[in-house]
């Protein structure tokens, strides 16, 4: 949790630079010209890395386990080994309904 949101320097498609040197008309010009520049420029996310991965036999899930057994002093015990190899993820999902990007820096409600 927490990683979500923009990691890239200088890019800032929904404001200005927030200087403290800047005037309000120069920021506002210069967001007008970073929001006509950036076509992708919206506060909705409509897709996602998913969390999921994918196995040898195809099956999808978060995490994949073995069952191994193991023994000891003559008694037969089974345990669960996770499986951290050969696991391809599911990459980039599509979202049912869009999402509000976390670097939006509006308030929306105030209670």
């Amino acid at each position: 949790m927490g990683g979500s949101g923009s990691k890239a320097k200088g890019v800032w498609p929904f404001g200005g630079s927030g200087a403290a040197g800047d005037s309000a008309s120069d920021v506002s010009e210069q967001s007008l010209a970073r929001m006509r520049g950036l076509k992708n420029a919206t506060p909705f996310v409509f897709t996602r890395r998913s969390s999921l991965y994918y196995d040898e036999d195809g099956d999808l899930a978060h995490e994949f386990y073995e069952e191994t057994v193991v023994t000891k002093n003559g008694r037969k015990k089974a345990k669960l080994k996770r499986i951290q190899k050969n696991l391809i993820p599911q990459g980039i999902v599509r979202l049912d309904y869009p999402c509000i990007h976390v670097d939006f820096p509006v308030v929306l409600c105030e209670a």
